[in-house]
This record gives structure tokens, C-alpha cells and sequence, in this order.
């Protein structure tokens, strides 16, 4: 009960300190660097940069060449051409051109986020087409679903959390790449709609220190820094500090504020001309509301303002989270090199004031309701090796990687509540607080779970000839899970219950480009995801679920090589999902006999349209359904997932002249009708979002306004997991203002 009020002045503490630390460090031996006049003929073709130091020039790990001023011109063009990014390792665990890679990969660059002012991931993940955000979660808010998939796992920098994730902090990323499609064969047990990866800021070779304040609607204040550069005179030893404070008090008529802190320093060290060794870590304490959002009614949604909450007022989650790791790469040569990485993870989730909903009478408008008490930790392991090489066989060109993946997970999850005292709530006139909170010693669950995971793989990138392709990979993934209920309400003799599951998990994709600018793609893969939770009769685990994708495709470069296009044909199908069990119906047993399958097609766009205006669009077309099951009828769409989406934003900003620097950008997002629940019995109405921007920038300071939701529309978000509660209401119109200065 304690924990969290002690973590949360801890990690305040913490924060004052090391920002004092390193606001010091860099200002010794550290003089500032003339101006260098730089031939653009000598510089790489410009990508964006990370971060706020997108004007910043990064030297390559280990380097110790002296540092240089890019000429104005090159520095203007990078900032002008914000959205576009060619590379990203995602889809392979290699730096490999999106162009070479047989399948669909998008990436939100940092500009991107920064010219949005968002402040959470599923924000910038509304820039991608076939990706859904899952709305409210008691445990966790990471859900996502991709191409009609639910749980699709959000990884940072390759490194996936399994138990009670936590979301990753925006301001610390770099970008976000979106791998669609089964991904097993490269992140083991995993939904076949594909994989959210998060990458990191990195320590940077010239001194930044970025200042940044927020503040908006319904009392948003988010003040955060971003400091970073070398520490020591020859740079092999470099740093970067992200840290921020979040408050806001929302616009739900709740009395807990949402209040978040967040501390990330890394610092990365050039052992020698071909080794480098990074050492990270992220501590956050946050408290939000409990909000179960709103239910259905009739065949919609409760029709209530917006504002009013379902949940006693102060209803709240508390959360920290700590990941400490480690990353060390060595390059043998030019070709071969070795990775390997760690990272511990611990999270715990609690409150000891929640109210969940248990079921809405429609004819007197009285919901149902128990008070509860939760309490989740969990510790992860998690290591990483891989080897990359390069080389030739006759006239085919390699790009061979092979590695082990493993984890162990240790997690419990306690809960109590008191379904003998019930509170009612009238949804059209509520009263708070009508029923005191008791004393909720009923235990409904105890468990502990430990799991073991270990994957090997292997992939060949095989050039055959300069235009054709292919890409092969394999991997053999098992899963041991050992899970211990102890007695409870529900299970008054308890459980203990192992599972050991294996697979093979292949992909096989072909590249062929008939010019430069053009390249058409196929590709076949699997997935696999152990059941958890869903029993037989026989109390015996069910088996895995799989999936297998076919995905086709065509990734062009226009206008020269300033847009970049993605369209995309895919079916995936999921199988052996838990059905419920003919012979005894209403009991809770399930079979493996459930099918759902998803066919669709998908357009992304991103890049430059002139200099100065650049462009992200994107369109989605899924067909989510029910294919095979006991219970649920065929043909019935899978919830949450719109059969139509579609996203764009545009910014223009005046390159040059009186008004040098002062930007504009429009957007919106549609969301078509989705179904509520896997039963269809209710619907979550289409919606169409407007967002708007103003910014000026000259020489180190940036101001900004934003505005989402521009014509304040009503709608609803998230998959919901039935008619009662887990319904997200929609933010209303928001208006968040920014100063930033970058010296």
C-alpha cells in the first residue's frame, strides 16, 4: 500500500539528482565547435536523426575523428525531409533497406512524433494502417491488435516484456517500426497480426542538451529533458540522459490525477576499434485512474456524457517499472560481427481501489458493480546473442544470422473482493459512493507463474542476382510454464499445472526488383502462441495456438527517392483457438477447434512532396472473422477491428525568406463501425478526427500548438472484451501548447 507513495518520492529524488549530475558533467572540457564548411558531396545521402537532435550529426560507434559542423544547406535539408526512413532492423535483426525486406514494415520516425506532440504510443501508432489500439486494461495498457490480431506485443529495441508490460515512454524513443505479419521466426511466441518495436534514443558523439515544456487542455504539464554527449575528451565514452514529469487531471470526472515520472540514462562505451558496450536503464512510477470505461446498450453504445464515469472517483492503478541491461556488440571484421545483449525487467502493478463492473440491467439502467483489490508483480530475465555475417557462395551474396533467445519469467497476481456486497450505480443518475468500501478479504486469486523460454534460429538473406532476393529463416521455439493457484474462492482445492510446448516457426519471402525504384514481394510465415488460462475438462492445458500468413505486395520510391510506398495483399488464418466445449456448455471448458481469419489489403505512404512539406498517409481494408468455432457463429467479425481505416497528416514548413521556419500541419483519422464483442450483438460507431498544428521555429527555439479532435467529435476506442465495461470513451477536443529550446 505503501510502495508506490515510497517509489514515486524515490524516483523524484532520483530525477532531481542525476539531471543535476549530468547537467554538470558535460560543461567541463567540452568547448564549443567553430564552423566547419562541409562539402555536401562528402557527406552520405541525409537520413533523419534521432530525437530532438535530429540536427545533430551522429559519428559511427568507436570513432575518433574530430567533429565537424555540417554545412547549413545539408542540415536544412534533413530537417525538411522529416517522415521518411528507409532502414529499419525490425523486420530482419539486420540494418536492411525496407525495399529488400518480403514484407510490410512502417516506421514513425521522431520528427513525426515531435510534429504531433504526442504523448503515448498508440498516438503515433495511428499513423500506420491495419493497427488498432486496445483501449483499457486493468493489468496493462499495451494492447494492440494488428491486421485483425489482438495482444500483439510491443518489444523495445528487439526485448519483449510477457507479464504485466508496460508501455514504452515516447519521449525516450527514437522511432517505432511495425513489423506486419507472423513473426515467430525472429521474436518466438507471438499473435500472427505481426510485432510493435520501440527503439531507443542513443548516447550521441556531440553535446545536446534539449529543454522541452508542455502544457494543455484538462491541466496536461509535461515538462522533460534530453541531455546527451561525450563524456570523455577522445568521446569513446558517451551518454544520454531522457526524464520527464507528466500530470494531468483528464477529462473524466475522476479525482485521481494521471501523474507519471520517468528516468532513462544510458551510457555507451567504445572499448576499442571494433567493440562497443552500452549500459542502460528506465525506472517509472506512475498513477492513473481506473477507468473501465462505458458498456453497451442495446445494439450500441450507452449513450451518457462523456465526462461521467462508471467507476468510483477515486479509483486508481499504480504502477513502477525498472529494465536494466546491457548491449555489447564486437565486429571480428568488415562482415562478421556478434551481438549480445540483457535486460532484467521488474513491474508491479496495484490499488487497493478498484470497482469492476459485473453486469448492466438495460430496462432500469442499474449497473452491477463490486469493489476489489489487486496486486501484480513480475520479474523477467531475458539474453540475446546473435552472429552476423557476410559472404559470397560462387555468384550468391549472403547475409547469414544466427542467434538464442532466452527468457525466464517469474509473476503473481493476488486479488480480493467481496461479491456478497455489491454496488449498485444508476448509470443515468449516479450517486458515489453510496456503498462504503468493506473489507474485501475474499481471495478470488493467488497465483505464481514461472516460465522458461529458449529459441534458436537461422536466416540467409541470399542475393541470387542484383534484382532477386530471397529471404529464409527457421526457428524451434519451447515454452515451459509451471503455474500455481492456491486455494481460492473459485478453486477451493487449487492447482498446479505445467505446459511444455515446442514449434518450428518458419518464413520464406522473394524480392524482385524490375528497376531501382520498384520492388514486388511474396512471402509465407508462421507463428505460434501457448495457451494460458483455458483448460479442458480433463483440467489439461489447451495446445498453442498457430498461424500461418501469406502476404503480397509492392514497395515503390517516388518522386525520386523522396516518398516511399507500401501496398500490401495478406491472409492470415489462426487455428486451434479455444472454442467452448459442446459437451458441457456454460462450465467454462474449452477445446481446440476455434478458427478466425484475416484478409485484407494495406496502402502506406511517407515522405517529401516538395522541399519543406512532407506526408504520411495510410488505408486499411480487413476482413476479420470467425472462420471455425462451437460457439461463436461463423462469419462473425473479430471485435474491435473496422473493416475500412484510414489515417494522414501533412506539415509544410517556409524554408526560407521573412517567415523562415513557421509550420503548418492538417490531418485526421477515420475509424469505420466495429463490432463489440465476438458475439456481435453491439457496435462501436465509424469516426472521423480532425488534428491541426502551428509552429514556429528560429535558430534554438521552437514554439508549437496542436490541436486533436478539432470539431470535438463523440466516438468510442478499443476491443473491448464484452457488453459490460471496456468500452473507451474518446478524447474530447484538446489543445496542447509547446516551448522548446536546443542548444
Amino acid at each position: 500500500m505503501f510502495m508506490p507513495w515510497l517509489s514515486g518520492r524515490f524516483c523524484r529524488t532520483g530525477l532531481v539528482v542525476l539531471c543535476s549530475l549530468v547537467c554538470v558533467l558535460p560543461t567541463r572540457a567540452m568547448p564549443i565547435i567553430g564552423r566547419a564548411v562541409v562539402r555536401k558531396a562528402d557527406l552520405p545521402a541525409p537520413t533523419p536523426a534521432a530525437g530532438l537532435a535530429q540536427q545533430i550529426p551522429q559519428a559511427q560507434p568507436g570513432a575518433r575523428t574530430e567533429p565537424i559542423e555540417l554545412d547549413e544547406v545539408t542540415v536544412e535539408e534533413q530537417r525538411r525531409q522529416r517522415y521518411l526512413r528507409k532502414e529499419a532492423t525490425t523486420g530482419t535483426r539486420t540494418d536492411t533497406p525496407l525495399r529488400d525486406i518480403p514484407q510490410s514494415i512502417q516506421v514513425i520516425p521522431r520528427q513525426l512524433i515531435e510534429d504531433q506532440q504526442a504523448v503515448r504510443v498508440d498516438e503515433a501508432l495511428r499513423n500506420v494502417s491495419g493497427v488498432v489500439a486496445g483501449g483499457i486494461d486493468t493489468s496493462t495498457d499495451v494492447r494492440f491488435a494488428v491486421r485483425g490480431f489482438d495482444r500483439v506485443p510491443i518489444l523495445q529495441d528487439g526485448f519483449r516484456q510477457y507479464n504485466y508490460a508496460e508501455v514504452p515512454e515516447i519521449a525516450n524513443l527514437e522511432r517505432i517500426e511495425v513489423l506486419k505479419g507472423p513473426a515467430s521466426v525472429l521474436y518466438g511466441e507471438i499473435q500472427p497480426g505481426g510485432v510493435i518495436n520501440t527503439i531507443v534514443k542513443k548516447p550521441l558523439a556531440t553535446p545536446l542538451y534539449a529543454i522541452d515544456l508542455q502544457v494543455g487542455s484538462f491541466g496536461f504539464v509535461r515538462p522533460r529533458v534530453d541531455l546527451a554527449g561525450p563524456l570523455t575528451a577522445d568521446k569513446t565514452v558517451r551518454y544520454r540522459l531522457n526524464a520527464l514529469y507528466e500530470r494531468s487531471d483528464g477529462f473524466r470526472n475522476f479525482t485521481q490525477p494521471f501523474e507519471r515520472i520517468f528516468v532513462a540514462p544510458i551510457v555507451s562505451w567504445a572499448i576499442g576499434e571494433r567493440t562497443d558496450l552500452s549500459l542502460e536503464l528506465q525506472y517509472l512510477d506512475r498513477r492513473r485512474p481506473s477507468d473501465t470505461g462505458t458498456s453497451a446498450f442495446g445494439n450500441g453504445i450507452l449513450r451518457i456524457p462523456r465526462a461521467r464515469i462508471l467507476d468510483e472517483p477515486d479509483d486508481y492503478i499504480a504502477r513502477t517499472f525498472l529494465n536494466v541491461g546491457y548491449n555489447l556488440e564486437h565486429r571480428f571484421s568488415d562482415n562478421w560481427k556478434l551481438r549480445n545483449g540483457f535486460r532484467y525487467t521488474t513491474n508491479s502493478v496495484f490499488s487497493d481501489k478498484l470497482t469492476i463492473p459485473l453486469a448492466l440491467d438495460e430496462s432500469t439502467g442499474i449497473l452491477s458493480r463490486v469493489y476489489a483489490f489487486d496486486d501484480f508483480d513480475s520479474t523477467e530475465y531475458s539474453l540475446q546473442t546473435n552472429m552476423t555475417g557476410k559472404f559470397a557462395t560462387g555468384s550468391l551474396a549472403h547475409t547469414l544470422l544466427f542467434g538464442l533467445d532466452w527468457n525466464r519469467g517469474n509473476s503473481s497476481g493476488f486479488a480480493r473482493s467481496d461479491f456478497s456486497t455489491l454496488a449498485p450505480i444508476d448509470v443515468f443518475n449516479p450517486v458515489y459512493g453510496a456503498v462504503p468500501r468493506p473489507a474485501l478479504d475474499l481471495v478470488i486469486l493467488d497465483r505464481r507463474t514461472e516460465t522458461d523460454r529458449t529459441g534458436v534460429y537461422v536466416q540467409d538473406q541470399i542475393t541470387l542476382v542484383d534484382n532477386l532476393k530471397l529471404l529464409a529463416g527457421l526457428r524451434y521455439e519451447t515454452v515451459r510454464l509451471r503455474t500455481r493457484d492456491q486455494p481460492v474462492v473459485f478453486t477451493p482445492l487449487g492447482a498446479d499445472i505445467s505446459q511444455n510446448n515446442d514449434a518450428f516457426t518458419p518464413r520464406l519471402g522473394l524480392v524482385y526488383q524490375p528497376f531501382q525504384a520498384l520492388s514486388l514481394y511474396s512471402s509465407y510465415s508462421r507463428s505460434f502462441t501457448p495457451s494460458v488460462d483455458t483448460f479442458t475438462i480433463g483440467g489439461d492445458p489447451l495446445p498453442p495456438e498457430r498461424g500461418e500468413g501469406y502476404e503480397f505486395g509492392a514497395k515503390a520510391e517516388l518522386l525520386g527517392d523522396r516518398l516511399f510506398a507500401t501496398l500490401s495483399y495478406f491472409d492470415i488464418a489462426k487455428r486451434d483457438v479455444a472454442s467452448t466445449d459442446p459437451r458441457f456448455p456454460g462450465l467454462g471448458f474449452s477445446i481446440a477447434t476455434g478458427e478466425q481469419r484475416s484478409r485484407g489489403m494495406e496502402f502506406d505512404l511517407a515522405g517529401q512532396l516538395l522541399p519543406g512539406w512532407n506526408i504520411i498517409a495510410s488505408y486499411a481494408y480487413i476482413n476479420a472473422e470467425v472462420t471455425q468455432d462451437n460457439d461463436t457463429p461463423v462469419g462473425n467479425r473479430l471485435p474491435g477491428i473496422p473493416e475500412h481505416s484510414a489515417s494522414f497528416w501533412t506539415r509544410y514548413e517556409i524554408p526560407d525568406g521573412q517567415m523562415q521556419g513557421l509550420g503548418f500541419g492538417l490531418g485526421f483519422n477515420y475509424v469505420g463501425q466495429r463490432q463489440g464483442d465476438l458475439d456481435n450483438s453491439f457496435e462501436l460507431g465509424t469516426y472521423f478526427l480532425t488534428n491541426a498544428a502551428v509552429s514556429y521555429q528560429r535558430d534554438v527555439w521552437k514554439v508549437a500548438i496542436n490541436i486533436n479532435n478539432l470539431f470535438d467529435v463523440d466516438y468510442f476506442v478499443g476491443i473491448p472484451f464484452g457488453r459490460v465495461g471496456s468500452v473507451g470513451v474518446g478524447t474530447p477536443l484538446t489543445v496542447i501548447g509547446s516551448l522548446s529550446t536546443t542548444f
